[in-house]
């Protein structure tokens, strides 16, 4: 990985935008891909997408990630001024405790610490017990909950992870807060920047859509919006090989992730055969990859009379926490084999992929 993928990488990560207020990462993905599209578009959903045209007759390609990531949302304010939350995806309560956030409200972005309970008084109580999502109280350092609105703090105002990205001692890998999936975004633009001047056999159309962790919202209206002939989600997926690599699947460093099956999506077979074909003739490591969730590719399959689609990506450790784990050559084998993809699906491909 060059230092300009690096760097890229952690612009990605750092940035902070959760379902509904991803703005930031918007913002920066405009301004990188715009010199190396056509044209960029966005949708009323927040979607961004840079459009690489080619001929009239050519097919329509899309690789989307999504910008958002996990967080909360202020749901009430406490007489005390503590914060009460919802939750915006997926998060297992028991690593949210004890972790810096920023509060982004109209009037400024404070940092607030997700609550805890020392263990000085649980002393006599048996422990913890069952934790949820409700049990737990975000503190600003607010004295009541006039204080509280005075700066500001409304109902509706976003709660982000905050934390660095950084190189492991490893240096194969790497934590950030954000890989799902920033992964996704990073992927797409590095791939745009190797495509830059490379005229491919299709109409190209790379970016990402919004809200994915609340319920693959953003994806179906950016279909809509560019009628593709076959939609490539591209997302990171949980590993699970820290303790035993023996049968499992989603191994780091074991290369992209070709994601046959999930609840939403049983990937077409001469889709996948093609992919694999790619990456073999491309010599791209890569793995297989069942999942028991979805991504963007299931809420766009169903579109018109069907819409071939899969999600690629990578396998990352502890996603939809403060501190993910992820691998710098499986990144630079997701990222090559979205190029070759895009300098391999021609009509022809297309067409043996769709026909029935």
């Amino acid at each position: 990985m060059d230092q300009a993928t690096w760097e890229r990488i952690v612009k990605y990560t750092e940035l902070q935008g959760t379902s509904g207020q991803e703005a930031r990462i918007r913002a920066a993905l405009k301004e990188e891909i715009t010199p190396l599209v056509d044209r960029v578009e966005t949708n009323q959903m927040g979607g961004l997408f840079g459009v690489k045209e080619g001929k009239a007759d050519d097919p329509r390609v899309m690789f989307a990630a999504h910008m958002d990531e996990v967080g909360f949302m202020v749901s009430n304010i406490l007489p005390t001024g503590a914060l009460q939350v919802v939750s915006l995806g997926g998060w297992n309560p028991v690593t949210v405790p004890a972790h810096r956030f920023t509060l982004f409200t109209k009037a400024g972005e404070f940092p607030v610490i997700s609550s805890s309970v020392s263990p000085h008084l649980l002393r006599g109580k048996g422990g913890a017990g069952n934790l949820s999502i409700d049990d737990i109280l975000f503190d600003a350092g607010f004295e009541s909950k006039e204080q509280a609105e005075a700066f500001g703090v409304r109902p509706g105002d976003f709660v982000v992870p905050e934390t660095k990205t950084m190189r492991l001692a490893n240096q194969n890998r790497a934590v950030s807060k954000a890989y799902d999936n920033r992964f996704g975004v990073s992927a797409i633009a590095s791939a745009l920047h190797d495509l830059d001047g490379v005229a491919t056999p299709n109409t190209l159309i790379m970016g990402a859509n919004t809200q994915e962790e609340v319920g693959l919202r953003g994806a179906l209206p950016a279909v809509q919006q560019f009628n593709p002939d076959i939609f490539f989600a591209v997302d990171s997926s949980a590993a699970n090989d820290l303790d035993s690599t023996v049968g499992r699947q989603g191994l780091m460093d074991q290369g992209t992730l070709i994601r046959v099956f999930d609840p939403t999506v049983v990937t077409s077979p001469r889709l996948k055969e093609f992919i694999l074909q790619t990456a073999e003739d491309n010599k791209i490591p890569y793995q297989y990859f069942v999942s028991k969730g979805g991504t963007d590719a299931g809420a766009v399959e169903k579109y018109r009379a069907g819409l071939p689609a899969v999600a690629l990506g990578v396998a990352s450790r502890y996603i939809h926490t403060h501190e993910t784990v992820w691998s710098i050559p499986d990144f630079d084998a997701a990222r090559e084999l979205i190029v070759a993809l895009s300098k391999n699906l021609d009509r022809s491909a297309v067409d043996s992929i769709t026909e029935f």
